[in-house]
């Protein structure tokens, strides 16, 4: 007996851009960001389309849990940025907050509950 091969499971969006414009890019993270997640999550910070934007919003509520190597990707991705551009941080919970504050994002960017 033969088995069939399994079509490939789709594969999580770990972080969506919701909005990007002149004006303000808004991306919602979700799921365990780890190193599966990595390749994704540093390609989508470096989408052209959101280096314009002079405001990021960091839609954070759905994340499960953030390693570090992840949270130093949005950390590079935040301090290549143009000078002037400010970083909100909405909903991460108390465990993302502390991984995010030991990779040192939150002294470039503001965590609101």
């Amino acid at each position: 007996m033969t088995s069939e091969p399994r079509p490939a499971a789709p594969q999580a969006t770990h972080v969506a851009i919701d909005t990007a414009d002149d004006q303000r890019a808004v991306l919602t993270f979700s799921g365990v960001l780890d190193s599966h997640a990595l390749r994704e999550l540093e390609e989508r910070l470096l989408d052209p389309r959101l280096r314009q934007a002079d405001t990021w919003v960091w839609e954070m509520r759905a994340v499960e849990r953030i390693d570090l190597a992840c949270a130093y990707a949005v950390l590079r991705a935040a301090t290549t940025l143009p000078a002037g551009t400010s970083i909100t941080i909405r909903g991460a919970g108390r465990d993302i907050q502390r991984t995010l504050h030991h990779a040192g994002v939150d002294a470039i960017a503001t965590i609101e509950e």
